[in-house]
This record gives C-alpha cells, sequence and structure tokens, in this order.
C-alpha cells in the first residue's frame, strides 16, 4: 500500500491475524482433545496364558459371561459366585474419569473391572465391574472386552441394579415388595427367564445398554437381570 507521501507499506489484515489466532487455538483443541482421549482409554491387562492366547490370533473360548454391574450386583456375585477358590483371576479391565475414584483400601484391579475363569469349566468367565463407566466410554469397554472373547456359542448375562425410585409402574410399591428382578434380552436367547420382563416405559442404560447393542449385532444370547430396591435394603440380603 502506499502512502501519500509515495512511501510503500506493507498491508496490515487484521482478519488474517484473527485466522493466525484462531488456527493456533484449533492446533491447541485437538491437542487437548487426543490427550483427553488418551487419558480416557479403556486398557485390558490379562494373565500371561490369556495374553499369549490373544497374541496368536485366537480368542478366548466362552459359552458363558456373567458380568455383574454396580455396587449391589458385584456384591452377590462376590459372595455366592467367586467367593470359593475354583476361580482365578485372569485379568482386568483400568480406565479413568472424573467419577471414577479409587477407594481407600482397595487396590487398582479391585476398584476397576476384574476377570474371573473357572478352573473346572475354563469356558465361563465372571467380570465384576465395581467402577462408573462414562458413557463415551461405555462402547469402547463392550468392543474391547467382546473382541477377545470368540462370539459363537457365546451367552451373556448381566447383572445389574437400580434404585426403586428409578423403575415406573402404575402400581404402588411398599417397601415389603423390594428388592425385585426384571429381565431383557435379546430375541437369540432360548432359555426360560428367571423373572418377569422389564415392563415399559422402564429402560435399561449404561454397560447393559451398550452391551445388549453390541451382542445383538454379533447375534450372541443376551439375558439381563435387574435388581430394584433400595441400596440398604438389598445390601442387607446378600
Amino acid at each position: 500500500m502506499a502512502t501519500f507521501f509515495g512511501e510503500v507499506l506493507s498491508v496490515y489484515s487484521r482478519a488474517v491475524e484473527e485466522d493466525e489466532e484462531d488456527l493456533d487455538e484449533n492446533e491447541e483443541d485437538r491437542e487437548i482433545r487426543r490427550e483427553l482421549e488418551e487419558k480416557r482409554e479403556v486398557c485390558l491387562q490379562w494373565n500371561t496364558e490369556v495374553s499369549e492366547c490373544l497374541s496368536s490370533g485366537n480368542k478366548l473360548q466362552c459359552s458363558e459371561f456373567i458380568l455383574a454391574v454396580g455396587h449391589n450386583a458385584t456384591r452377590f456375585v462376590s459372595k455366592y459366585v467367586v467367593s470359593s477358590d475354583n476361580w482365578d483371576t485372569v485379568g482386568h479391565a483400568s480406565l479413568w474419569n472424573e467419577r471414577n475414584q479409587v477407594i481407600a483400601g482397595q487396590s487398582r484391579e479391585e476398584s476397576a473391572c476384574v476377570f474371573y475363569r473357572q478352573k473346572d469349566n475354563p469356558s465361563v468367565l465372571v467380570c465384576q465391574v465395581n467402577c462408573y463407566i462414562a458413557e463415551d466410554q461405555l462402547f469402547q469397554w463392550t468392543e474391547k472386552v467382546f473382541a477377545c472373547i470368540q462370539p459363537r456359542g457365546l451367552s451373556v448375562t448381566v447383572l445389574s441394579d437400580s434404585s426403586v425410585a428409578d423403575y415406573q409402574t402404575s402400581d404402588y410399591l411398599s417397601s415389603s415388595s423390594a428388592p425385585f428382578l426384571r429381565s431383557l434380552h435379546t430375541s437369540a436367547f432360548i432359555g426360560q427367564p428367571v423373572c418377569p420382563s422389564l415392563e415399559q416405559p422402564n429402560i435399561v442404560t449404561g454397560l447393559s445398554a451398550a452391551g445388549k447393542t453390541t451382542l445383538t449385532l454379533s447375534n450372541s444370547y443376551f439375558h439381563s437381570n435387574r435388581f430394584s430396591g433400595s441400596e440398604r435394603f438389598v445390601k442387607n440380603h446378600l
């Protein structure tokens, strides 16, 4: 640009400078997003035997997979299923999010998701999920876990719990009617449900819903049993 006196000056464009600032900010935002995604990644760690099996291109042969989600469900499985010496710890899944904190007195494995395999029948797996899994981590968790398991002939049972206050019904619920069980299963399930089906408009959420979606796509058997009741009442009956 030339001035009145013939001097040649460089052209200053505020728009160009703002575009460069926006580009720098976008790069910074993308870097922060990448770091956050890496921090929130679900990590699976298996024992030596399972790791060698997976690294060779094979998958875990599993006919029954029991997934316990939530404090009450995991307490139930701890007391009545994996409390015997007939189970080996074969791995765990760890993850980080804002609500997933290690509880005092617990190891990292105990506060996360622990996988057990039955000694007499290695095709039976149990997983206890004691931690909160955020919405953006649900499908990552299910995809990574079920990618390690042979889907053919697989039957999955999910035990979860919720507050009776979240249960919608037109009938009056007294304290004597809690806790109770409701179930939900895919069309591939051919067994006999152990409790009544979950009534509409009630829905399953969290890991149960993500697991059902993943297994529906793979045409695997899925059966979800859901505890409903006050937390204190259920605890006293475990």
